[in-house]
């Protein structure tokens, strides 16, 4: 038998330690969740040359409010959509973020034909199906957070229910991680089918700074996967340079939630992206 390769996870930084902290208070309050509360709609992800996950968030503890208390989340998540938008990730996380799981769910119901994604620090399966039965067709993980056992579980939670899982890195150690991961076959078929996408978040989570050269700097260790680009991203622009270092998808959220026509802005990165891949 072929012996299996394990890479260790990394200390936490401060911030993504006190979040973990947080979130493993509200998996141990999230209850039991029965097989029959799992049955919202799924949404496959489609996925072309270069796509867009746009997000929706009230808050960024790097740059403050993005959004007031008025703010029309299922007009947003539709002006998305009709940019175009692969999926839609939401906020759910509640103290930094202005997040909530009502958020999420009335966003999947409002863009039915539209993958939701459910963005959190998510650290037990349970917040898995947590996000499945508010109508979420996807989640997002962060390898730092979590030990490979743990990470497994995870995957396997998601997989089962028929979800996406966008696997997010911050340095070489997780991308490692992710390369060790696509190492087995139904991992690999995942990934390949776009159901396992590896995410690099340029977002320093010390100083919680954008670090503008990690995902040029990155690029050459990207797995054989579907990779998207997290944070920072403000136009058709910056598409074309991350589609050019070898991304196909970029995850935005501050831009979109400041800009006064999302889903030009969605539809004008998608083809600048998709441009740079033809090319």
């Amino acid at each position: 038998a072929r012996p299996v390769t394990r890479t260790l996870r990394k200390p936490m930084s401060d911030f993504l330690q006190q979040m973990a902290t947080l979130s493993a208070e509200r998996a141990d309050a999230a209850g039991k969740i029965r097989a029959g509360d799992l049955d919202k709609p799924l949404v496959p992800l489609r996925l072309g040359g270069f796509d867009v996950i746009a997000e929706i968030k009230g808050r960024s503890p790097a740059e403050g409010a993005l959004a007031g208390a008025d703010l029309d989340r299922t007009g947003q998540a539709r002006l998305y959509a009709q940019g175009g938008a692969a999926a839609i990730s939401v906020l759910t996380e509640p103290s930094r973020f202005d997040g909530a799981l009502s958020h999420l769910e009335e966003v999947a119901a409002a863009v039915p034909d539209t993958p939701v994604m459910r963005k959190d620090f998510l650290v037990e399966p349970v917040q898995v199906l947590e996000a499945r039965r508010a109508g979420a067709s996807g989640v997002l993980l962060i390898t730092a957070m979590l030990s490979d056992d743990k990470l497994r579980a995870m995957l396997d939670t998601a997989f089962e229910f028929g979800m996406f899982v966008l696997l997010e890195a911050f340095d070489e150690n997780d991308l490692a991680r992710s390369i060790v991961l696509l190492e087995n076959p139904a991992d690999r078929d995942r990934a390949a089918a776009g159901k396992l996408l590896v995410g690099v978040n340029t977002r320093n989570l010390r100083t919680l700074e954008v670090d503008g050269t990690r995902l040029e700097r990155l690029a050459p260790l990207l797995p054989d996967a579907r990779c998207v680009a997290e944070s920072g991203l403000k136009t058709a622009d910056d598409a074309a340079a991350v589609a050019g270092w070898g991304y196909s998808l970029a995850l935005v959220g501050s831009a979109l939630m400041r800009s006064k026509d999302p889903a030009a802005l969605v539809s004008d990165m998608r083809a600048a992206g998709s441009a740079r891949v033809a090319a």
